[in-house]
């Protein structure tokens, strides 16, 4: 066997070495995220999001030096997984619009968005998570807005379409507002179901 065949023990080292370094990574950012959803900015400190990942706290500063480290890689975090989680609806395109609206309401009313929301408000007081927040949300709602075009066969080149979905958008962010107090789940039913008829009139 050549050198090439069988690399040095360094190199061998340096593979788990990564691995367990991106899975450490991994473990901190959905702690980070689950601690937002459960306990808000305020709660959620390094110390928190590290025993929650089952790391040392020194581990975690290893990978974020900081706690707005940590949080501006969770705003990116969040904002990638509710893009896939977009993504992932229908993969195989559009679908029954009533289901559309039931899966995007969904979205905005699960753990990912009650993150987001935590995230905004951190950001409304805290400078060097604003910017990039903001920048963040700007892509998602880009990208909510295009794949629900997607999903609902909808289209905007037609007069009032592009505002009828992004009223569609709009109402589910508010009905997951919502959902941060009470348990609004017949409710939601109904508004889903009233939608879905106004987006079959409205979309044709």
């Amino acid at each position: 066997m050549t050198a090439e065949q069988n690399p040095a023990p360094r190199e061998r080292d340096r593979a788990p070495k990564q691995d367990r370094s991106r899975a450490t990574r991994q473990r901190l950012l959905e702690a980070a995220v689950a601690c937002l959803a459960e306990h808000g900015w305020a709660g959620s400190t390094v110390a928190v999001v590290a025993e929650r990942a089952g790391v040392s706290r020194g581990a975690a500063q290893h990978h974020f030096p900081t706690r707005e480290d940590l949080f501006t890689a969770a705003v990116e975090y969040v904002a990638e997984e509710r893009s896939t989680a977009l993504r992932d609806l229908f993969p195989d395109g559009a679908a029954d619009r009533r289901a559309v609206v039931a899966a995007l309401v969904g979205l905005y009313t699960g753990p990912l968005f009650r993150a987001a929301l935590h995230l905004w408000v951190a950001a409304s007081n805290e400078d060097q998570l604003r910017a990039r927040v903001t920048e963040l949300e700007a892509r998602v709602g880009r990208e909510s807005h295009r794949i629900a075009v997607e999903l609902l066969g909808a289209d905007e080149s037609r007069p009032g379409v592009r505002e009828t979905v992004q009223g569609l958008l709009d109402m589910a962010r508010g009905l997951g507002l919502a959902n941060l107090l009470t348990d609004d789940t017949a409710r939601r039913e109904r508004v889903v179901a009233q939608w879905a008829e106004l987006l079959e009139q409205a979309l044709g």
